[in-house]
């Protein structure tokens, strides 16, 4: 049985985070909250990559989909296409957006750090995400402007949202030999176990 401490979630800070200078300020915080940095690399999406970690996944597709139909409907706007077309469409867009410029993708180990982490990025949109978290903080996008402006939302950072994503993302950023096992100083006080 892997130890607590062994979880492992991937972070992907977007162009627009890059772009404007927050990558220290955000790294910072993850490794101020006690999780170990095991792999990092600022790296250009290729369409490729883009194209994997955006994966077309039918059901996602279709309730990417659905929720977008359902914004529509709640701000009185029709829309007649199908949940899978508009997945499609915006899968693109988010492909579009995430190979633009740089990235810089890393790799997060700890305790429940998939939870944690999905926790401090803050909600999607970031005009109502809470203040405290990263999008919070530093985000100013709303889906009104990105639909204005017919682009995905910019909301600086991406973050697996399960054991299985994480496995499934690490593998499309990171090869085995990227990812270092090491001990910070904290970890025996973090982790001691009595």
């Amino acid at each position: 049985m892997k130890h607590l401490k062994e979880e492992k979630t991937l972070v992907v800070l977007k162009p627009d985070a890059v772009q404007r200078a927050l990558v220290g300020e955000i790294l910072s915080r993850f490794e101020r909250t006690g999780f170990k940095i095991v792999g990092m690399k600022m790296a250009y999406a290729s369409k490729e990559l883009a194209g994997e970690h955006y994966a077309d996944d039918e059901e996602w597709l279709i309730s990417v989909g659905e929720k977008t139909k359902q914004s529509y409907a709640a701000k009185g706007i029709a829309n007649d296409e199908e949940p899978k077309s508009i997945g499609q469409r915006i899968r693109q867009q988010l492909m579009d957006f995430i190979s633009m410029s740089p990235t810089v993708a890393f790799v997060l180990e700890g305790n429940d750090v998939i939870n944690k982490v999905r926790v401090m990025i803050g909600g999607t949109a970031p005009n109502s995400a809470l203040p405290g978290t990263i999008r919070g903080d530093f985000g100013f996008d709303s889906y009104g402007l990105a639909d204005a402006a017919g682009r995905p939302i910019q909301n600086l950072i991406h973050a697996s949202d399960s054991v299985e994503s994480a496995k499934r993302e690490i593998a499309i950023w990171f090869k085995e030999d990227e990812l270092h096992s090491y001990e910070r100083v904290d970890e025996a006080l973090n982790y001691r176990i009595a």
